[in-house]
């Protein structure tokens, strides 16, 4: 017994229609940009943790192969810390990327235009004359 095949006339073509206007909504195409600079971003920061900041720590303490080789052994298993610390350090970096840019950087924007906006210069007397005579010929 063959199942019947339901024909709905015109979704398809609305869906694709409204995905078509979701997906190229400027908003998206931001966000998507947003997300490739980001995961750029975090791997410049992982490259800098790994090959800077984290040789540069395990040249000052002691130990033959710098962060690397941190690690606790417990019943012959490998613990490597070293490795935990590195990303710590990593994500705390991106963190502190973020706040700057979010709260400092874009706070100190909006606050700028706050305080443009709210400080809209009074109209002078040419324009509120001109209002007065616009207003008079929307009454005739």
């Amino acid at each position: 017994m063959a199942i019947p095949q339901m024909h709905i006339p015109g979704k398809p073509i609305a869906l694709l229609e409204e995905f078509k206007n979701f997906a190229l909504k400027g908003n998206v195409i931001d966000l998507a940009v947003g997300v490739i600079i980001g995961a750029a971003f975090g791997k410049i920061v992982d490259s800098l943790v790994k090959h800077l900041i984290m040789p540069t720590i395990g040249v000052m303490l002691p130990g033959e192969q710098g962060y690397l080789g941190w690690k606790f052994v417990i019943n012959g298993k490998d613990i490597p810390y070293g490795l935990f610390l590195g990303e710590v350090v990593n994500f705390l970096i991106v963190a502190l990327a973020l706040y700057l840019f979010i709260v400092k950087f874009l706070g100190f924007v909006m606050k700028a235009k706050k305080a443009e906006a709210a400080a809209a210069p009074a109209p002078t007397r040419d324009q509120e004359l001109l209002s007065e005579i616009r207003d008079l010929l929307r009454k005739q």
